[in-house]
This record gives C-alpha cells, sequence and structure tokens, in this order.
C-alpha cells in the first residue's frame, strides 16, 4: 500500500513504527508545570565562539569593547557557521579561551562580557514581512541572525533552509517530540508561544518552498497539543498537528520521518532526499523573532531539573549564563548530584565545572542524584542481545563494542560503527552495565583522529608531489634555457667565425690585387 494520499501528499491519518526504542521513565513531572521564569542577567557572561557544527566564528570585537545587546561579535566563516551575537550590553573583559561545555573540558575561543545591567539593544536586524519577502532574504535573515537547530544538533538553520535549490521538498516537519526524559522546555514553549512557533513553521516553510507543515508531539504532552491544535494555518501553508508515540528517540529527525511517512532515511543520507526537512520547534520560535522583528539567537528556554535541584524549573536564559546561575536561581543543590549533565540524561554532555556557559544547543541542565543515575558495574557481556533488540539503527552494538575493544576499527565501521546516532539505547538496557554508547563513541572519535591524520598525510604527500613536479619543471625549465643559450652561443660562435673568415677572404683577395699591380 502506498504511504501516498491520491494528492501525493503523505496520508496524514496514519503513522508508522520504526525497530527498537525503549521506553524510560520520563520524569518531566518536575517541571512540565513550572512556567518560563526569565533569568536575571549574570554577573559575566561566556559566549563561545562555537556554538554550532562547522568552523568557530571569527571575533570581530577586542578586549575593552562597549558592545549593545544584539551586537555581532563573531562572524561566521565559511558555509557551515554562524554568527555570534552579544547575549546583552556591557565591556569585553576577554577575547581567549575558556573552558567548554564538553566533557573533555578543554578551553576553546570564547568572549567573555561584563554586562552594565542595562541591556541596552543595538541596531537590531532590519525587519521582513515574510508575506511578501522571497525565500532568500528569509534564509539570508535566519543567516545573519546566527539561528542554529535548538533541538541539540546545532546545524546552521539558514543551510537547511537552503535546501530547496538542491531537493524536490513538499514536507517540513517541525520536531517537538522532546522525548529525552526531564527536558520540557518545548512543551512549556509551544504551551505558552504557539502562535509564535506557527508563524515562524510558517516563514520556514515559505523559505523552503514546501506545501505543508507537520508538527510532531508526543502523546504525553497533551496541553502543548492542545494549544498547537488551533492554528491550522501558518503563512498560508497548511499545518497538521500529530500526535506520535512517546518513544525515545522519537526525536530522532530520521525516525520521526520514519514515524510520520513511512519513509526510511538512506544511510548517511539528509530527508531532504525524501523531500522533508526537519527543524525544531525551538528554532521556529527563533526564526519568528528574528524575522518579525529583528532579534538574533542571544537567549534560549532552559530546562533545569533533577532530583539534585531545589526548585525545578524552564528558564529563558541568555546565551553564556553560567551552569552554577542558574542553578542558584533554582534554589542550589539540595544533594551533591551524582552527574551533572548539559542536554538530556540519554544524550546530554557530562560536565565537571558548573562554571562553563549554556549555549545555543543547550535544551537542559540536569543535577541528577545517586537513585536517578543507576550507577552500576560493569560486568561482561552476556550475548543477551537485548542491545540489539532496542537499537533503533538495527546495528549489533555488542559486536561493535567488541570489534572495538579489540582495536578493530575498520572492522567496527564496516558492521555500522559511522550509523550509530549515539541515543544510549544500547547502554540502557544493557544488563551488564556495560558502556556501550560511549565505547563507540570513543571509536567514532579515534576513526576521525584517524582519517584525519590520514587526510593530513595524503595531503602533505600531494604538497610534496607537486613541489617536486615544481622543482623538476624549474630545472627542465632551467636546462632547457641553456640549451637555448648554448645554441644561441654556437650560432653566435659560427656566424662570428663565418663573418672572421669572409674578412679574412676580403684581405686576402685585397692583398692578391695589390700584389698583381
Amino acid at each position: 500500500m502506498s504511504i501516498l494520499s491520491f494528492s501525493g501528499r503523505f496520508d496524514p491519518a496514519r503513522l508508522f513504527s520504526f525497530k527498537g526504542g525503549i521506553h524510560p521513565e520520563t520524569c518531566k513531572f518536575l517541571s512540565a508545570d513550572c512556567a518560563i521564569e526569565d533569568m536575571p542577567i549574570p554577573a559575566l557572561i561566556r559566549v563561545p565562539l562555537q556554538q554550532h557544527i562547522g568552523v568557530e566564528a571569527e571575533p570581530v570585537v577586542a578586549r575593552g569593547d562597549l558592545v549593545l545587546k544584539g551586537q555581532l561579535i563573531g562572524k561566521a566563516r565559511g558555509p557551515v557557521s554562524s554568527n555570534i551575537h552579544a547575549p546583552t550590553s556591557g565591556q569585553v573583559i576577554a577575547v581567549g579561551h575558556f573552558i567548554a561545555p564538553h566533557p573533555s573540558g578543554l578551553p576553546v575561543p570564547t568572549i567573555t562580557i561584563r554586562p552594565d545591567g542595562e541591556d541596552r539593544w543595538g541596531p537590531r536586524l532590519p525587519r521582513l514581512h515574510p508575506e511578501s519577502a522571497t525565500p532568500e532574504q528569509i534564509a539570508a535573515q535566519v543567516a545573519e541572525a546566527g539561528i542554529v537547530g535548538m533541538g541539540g544538533a546545532t546545524f546552521p538553520s539558514a543551510v537547511k533552509l537552503n535546501l530547496r535549490a538542491k531537493y524536490d521538498l513538499q514536507t517540513l516537519v517541525i520536531n517537538a517530540a522532546e522525548c529525552e526524559p526531564y527536558l520540557t522546555c518545548d512543551d512549556r514553549l509551544m504551551r505558552e508561544r504557539a502562535e509564535e512557533i506557527a508563524d515562524g513553521a510558517g516563514i520556514m516553510a515559505k523559505a523552503l518552498g514546501v506545501s505543508e507543515i507537520i508538527v510532531a508531539i508526543e502523546a504525553n504532552k497533551p496541553q502543548a497539543i492542545e494549544a498547537m491544535q488551533r492554528h491550522k494555518i501558518a503563512l498560508g501553508h497548511i499545518m497538521r498537528i500529530k500526535t506520535v508515540p512517546a518513544q525515545y528517540p522519537m526525536g530522532s529527525e530520521k525516525h520521526l520521518v520514519k514515524t510520520l511517512t513511512g519513509k526510511e532515511t538512506p544511510a548517511r543520507a539528509l530527508t531532504a532526499e525524501l523531500g522533508v526537512v526537519v527543524h525544531n520547534a525551538a528554532t521556529a520560535h527563533a526564526v519568528h523573532l528574528a524575522v518579525r522583528y529583528g532579534e538574533p539567537s542571544i537567549s534560549r528556554v532552559v530546562t533545569v531539573s533533577g532530583r539534585a535541584v531545589a526548585r525545578p524549573a524552564n528558564l529563558r536564559a541568555l546565551i553564556g549564563t553560567p551552569v552554577s546561575d542558574l542553578i542558584a536561581h533554582c534554589g542550589g543543590l539540595v544533594e551533591d548530584p551524582e552527574r551533572l549533565l548539559l542536554g538530556g540524561p540519554m544524550m546530554g554532555q557530562p560536565i565537571q565545572n558548573p562554571r562553563v556557559p549554556i549555549v545555543k544547543g543547550t535544551g537542559g541542565v540536569l543535577a541528577l542524584s545517586e537513585r536517578e543515575t543507576r550507577e552500576r558495574d560493569v560486568m561482561p557481556c552476556i550475548r543477551c542481545g537485548l542491545c540489539v533488540q532496542v537499537c533503533p539503527m538495527g546495528l549489533t552494538p555488542f559486536e561493535l563494542n567488541t570489534r572495538i575493544e579489540a582495536g578493530d576499527l575498520e572492522g567496527a565501521a564496516k558492521v555500522g560503527l559511522l550509523d550509530c546516532i549515539n541515543c544510549g539505547c544500547c547502554s540502557f538496557t544493557c544488563p551488564s552495565n556495560r558502556p556501550l554508547v560511549q565505547t563507540i563513541q570513543y571509536a567514532k572519535g579515534k576513526l576521525a583522529e584517524r582519517d584525519s591524520r590520514k587526510h593530513q598525510q595524503e595531503q602533505a604527500k600531494r604538497l610534496a608531489e607537486a613541489r617536486t613536479a615544481r622543482h623538476e619543471a624549474i630545472a627542465e625549465a632551467k636546462r632547457a634555457a641553456m640549451a637555448r643559450r648554448k645554441a644561441e652561443m654556437d650560432a653566435n660562435k659560427k656566424r662570428e667565425a663565418e663573418a672572421e673568415a669572409l674578412v679574412a677572404g676580403a684581405v686576402e683577395a685585397i692583398k692578391s690585387k695589390e700584389a698583381a699591380k
């Protein structure tokens, strides 16, 4: 049976399923009923220059500069990069390095601003009227605003909006599944800003040139579903609200598209090849603000939760706000957390230092107690196959783990290492508590490092060969020049000899005539 209706669109009444997945305890009740609060301006704001996939932004301010809210402080470099703007007004006190919001804790290029407390706006981006704006103008505005995927992927949104030039697109999917446990920031945003999200979705639909919008929300968010269902049309585009099962990892864009359309995205391919582009609900809201009001991406809603937090909450915080400030605003910690995470418990990044800042892709700050982390001793694999059953990508995590531990990275790559989406289902369900997803992430890093080193070696080899060829060409040119010079000298000598012979003959002839007289 075709998954398409007679109109050529996806059947709006049908849902499909994907293999694997899990149903972890969501713990969303801790913050789901907490309305969004505005965080106070922190004493210091540290803005990393790489809050996106791709090349880090280039700083365009220096120490001592005074900046205004919304002012460009980091300019995108290259096609896959993103602008960075000042979250508030103040003075730049450092352009250097600070610890990254990443498990490594390594320093990354960062601009540190001391806010002046006045929160003064600088010149905003020019407002657009999306009803009359062209797709190119909308994509350019989104790029200028520095908007990236706010569901955690942090892919520059303008790049995805420009996919219309390469693919035949029909559908925009707004990913509002928010399948990670604990996180409720998108849920609250839909409850409180449904009209603005719908408008942002309509703006993106116009930029993409699609005919329909599907907003996919998990069934455990009834208030958000009700709020979004009030909006049937978005900037002239039909908008359907689809309730999808509460199953992890429903928020993975490929699995969400499979659930909505029945079509499976090929390995390492884009959903755009199926005519579908996926954007996060918070991203749609950011697009609304950028296009309608000229506001760049300088803040976001973050869920602060976990049983180690005194008062879980959903906070609208400036990008660059330290994690410690968010926790302090929520009453601090009631106990030392066993694990501190940026993001959700399944795919979030553990951090050691609470001074790290939140960035554009930070949807949550979790302080998990010992009873929430389920820490157990690691035991040998018993080949139960549970990891295979729950893997949404159809991989064999235990086999990947075996090959990786044996150092056979190429063998692991052959059985799907690079197809893993790092969802953590395998580790969650493993009765032996083996760090399967962590091992896979390590292997990916090593493989990327090896490929990078191989690329560098190949590049060095190409440069050496080019240098050798250049030197040989220069030497050949020198030899040819010397041969030409020698030939010219030989020709000159021959001409001189011939001239001398002619002169000598003439002299002899004159002497002969004089002797005859």
